[in-house]
């Protein structure tokens, strides 16, 4: 376990695993393959019209990498349901060498100058495989996963892995799969030549997003703690 390194971590995902640690003081890792796999379908998300309403207003500003650290910080925060966190200071150690070297990217979304919500995770070729996810204001999670779905599939991304399924993702569309169908999507993704987006802004997604599908009746979970 002492010899986990960046490129270690992209074989794993490359195979279906994920680490996670016990606590945020723990210095050790886990490794995780959930025999039931959340994804969020790139072509079978719902957006809320309340939802699509506030993203399309442009309200929150949305913008990629430039608050990766602060993001990983936001989402290992004490909040009430969650006292403790799986991120740990290896954890934010080794997915800040992910970033640098291009394989991690964050979302952030901005009321004026505050960081009011984001979420990250790991890049590999046609896959994104989202890591964790913060709010700290009503539905800037939400915007986040909107402004993600839209510049994957902007990017030609094929899967989009959520690793479980939760109320607030499944409420979005999100599915719990197989693990053997898993990694038949995997397999097809990691063939694949995708393209992070430079521009996450409003601007630059707004015919991706307004391709999302809205479903003025439904009413997903609340963001999560």
């Amino acid at each position: 376990m002492d010899e986990i390194t960046p490129d270690l971590l992209l074989q794993a995902y490359a195979s279906g695993i994920f680490p996670m640690a016990p606590d945020a003081e723990s210095t050790e890792l886990t490794w995780y393959l959930p025999e039931e796999r959340g994804i969020m379908p790139l072509d079978g998300m719902y957006v809320p019209k309340k939802l699509m309403r506030l993203v399309m207003s442009g309200k929150m500003a949305v913008t990629a990498d430039r608050a990766f650290d602060d993001v990983m910080l936001a989402c290992a925060e004490a909040a009430p349901g969650r006292e403790t966190t799986w991120i740990s200071a290896r954890i934010r150690s080794l997915y800040g060498d992910l970033h640098r070297q291009g394989n991690a990217h964050s979302i952030e979304v901005w009321d004026s100058e505050a960081l009011v919500g984001g979420l990250y995770g790991v890049s590999l070729r046609g896959a994104f495989f989202g890591e964790s996810m913060f709010s700290r204001e009503r539905d800037a999670s939400k915007v986040a996963l909107v402004h993600l779905v839209a510049g994957l599939r902007q990017g030609r991304y094929t899967l989009l892995d959520t690793q479980y399924t939760t109320p607030h993702l499944t409420g979005l569309g999100g599915i719990g799969i197989s693990a053997e169908d898993y990694q038949s999507l995997l397999h097809q993704a990691l063939t694949v030549r995708a393209v992070w987006p430079d521009d996450f802004s409003l601007q630059a997604l707004h015919e991706s997003i307004a391709s999302l599908r809205a479903l003025p009746g439904r009413a997903p979970a609340g963001d999560p703690p």
